[in-house]
């Protein structure tokens, strides 16, 4: 079990790597057009957060039945997903792509930028919207393979897609090879190219015969109710989650410019410990599935106990190197005494919570795999508010200032840690009916 598990969760927390290190190689194509530039990115990135929380309405729905249907047995059935949310999600990307097209200027106008910033930002996200339908068609592919139980596929895809967007963004923003220079809107092309690869290279992967996987063009709609079922506490979950990941940053910027900017280089440092966290969290989700669909209980308990395990050794390992020497990575970004400062307090907090973070990743990802969404939600959502945001807001008031702030951060992801745990150890997850 150990093999299978690590099979599954090492290329994801890879590809996951690479997510981000695409992320950051685009703005710093793109900082070198200007800070408007820089910030008319990183805003329609801030957008695309909350469309992919979205997105799991299809993305956790389909994994989950995908998942079970394999574990059964069942492969047309599960290919007969993989068709029913081919359609919500274009059906989805469809509106979504012409709110965005349409009032991505207003968006960023309320977002309260700056004239140029609007500017480039509209023209960038309305490109992004031009191709929602591919980003919506690669989340469903990538979720639908790993659900199959082939993460190593998407990996693959990922490592040719990363360098085609690097490629074609030296190309598009600059102007080469006879291309003219596009600015930001290049970099837009640049990624709306890439998305169409990937999907061009899963739809054939999914069409070919003898796949882990295909496309049966059976529409089922108790199928669909299901996978709506499913899906919809998930994403209402994390479009929880993201605003109020926004409400939490405007607490952290009310410290001041330095809070602020300790904050944000902590969190992309904390990003590199995610990984082996959200790795682990696809094969907790995916074998929870697959062992519950055989009817092997016992394993599919197991195999989430393992993956914690696993990832707690990984994340500890991170954390101690957060708390211990958090100066080394922080260098890399600001050479500012009082933003370092900032970013070292932040990173020796999260270092602390590593371990119970790894227990969050994975065993909600298994109780996701199980179909028991609601579950993950109420813990998600009843936690942050009632542990941290709450408290955040409460020690802000009574003057307790930034310290106050992220260690009342700190005492939630143990509570939720533990509630997770709780939750699992009682198996109703286990006979969860989709």
């Amino acid at each position: 079990m150990q093999q299978r598990v690590l099979r599954l969760a090492i290329p994801a927390a890879l590809k996951h790597l690479l997510d981000i290190v695409q992320i950051l190689i685009d703005m710093l194509m793109v900082g070198a057009l200007g800070v408007a530039a820089l910030a008319a990115v990183g805003l329609s990135m801030q957008f695309l957060m909350v469309i992919q929380a979205l997105m799991s309405v299809y993305a956790v729905g389909s994994s989950a039945m995908i998942s079970r249907y394999i574990g059964s047995g069942r492969r047309h059935r599960a290919s007969s997903v993989v068709f029913i949310g081919m359609w919500v999600a274009l059906a989805g990307s469809l509106i979504i792509g012409i709110i965005g097209w349409i009032f991505s200027a207003d968006i960023f106008c309320w977002m309260g930028s700056s004239v140029e910033v609007i500017k480039l930002g509209s023209g960038y996200f309305g490109i992004l919207s031009l191709g929602m339908g591919l980003i919506f068609l690669d989340n469903l592919a990538y979720n639908a393979l790993s659900a199959a139980g082939d993460t190593r596929t998407s990996l693959a895809i990922k490592i040719f897609s990363a360098f085609l967007n690097g490629g074609l963004n030296y190309l598009f923003i600059f102007g080469h090879a006879g291309f003219d220079a596009m600015g930001v809107e290049g970099a837009a092309y640049a990624t709306v190219c890439a998305y169409g690869f990937n999907v061009l290279l899963y739809g054939w992967l999914l069409v070919r015969k003898g796949g882990v996987l295909g496309i049966y063009p059976i529409f089922s709609f108790s199928d669909f109710k299901r996978m709506i079922s499913i899906g919809t506490p998930a994403a209402v979950e994390r479009v929880i989650g993201v605003t109020s990941f926004l409400l939490f940053v405007k607490m952290i910027a009310s410290q001041g410019t330095d809070a602020l900017a300790g904050y944000q280089i902590g969190l992309r440092i904390e990003a590199l410990a995610f990984m082996p966290g959200f790795g682990f969290s696809v094969a907790a989700m995916v074998l929870a599935g697959q062992y519950i669909g055989a009817r092997q209980y016992d394993y599919a308990y197991a195999s989430g106990v393992l993956s914690t395990k696993i990832a707690m050794i990984f994340m500890g390992g991170v954390g101690v190197v957060l708390v211990v020497i958090p100066e080394l990575m922080i260098q890399f970004f600001t050479k500012d005494p009082a933003t370092m400062d900032q970013a070292a307090l932040y990173l020796r907090l999260v270092g602390i919570s590593q371990i119970p973070l790894a227990m969050t990743f994975v065993l909600s990802g298994a109780l996701r795999g199980s179909g028991a969404t609601k579950m993950s939600m109420q813990i998600s959502i009843g936690s942050l508010w009632l542990f941290r945001i709450i408290p955040s807001y409460a020690v802000l008031k009574l003057g307790g200032g930034i310290l106050g702030v992220y260690v009342a951060m700190t005492i939630e992801t143990f509570i939720k840690g533990w509630l997770f745990w709780k939750v699992y150890q009682k198996k109703e997850w286990l006979n969860h009916k989709i």
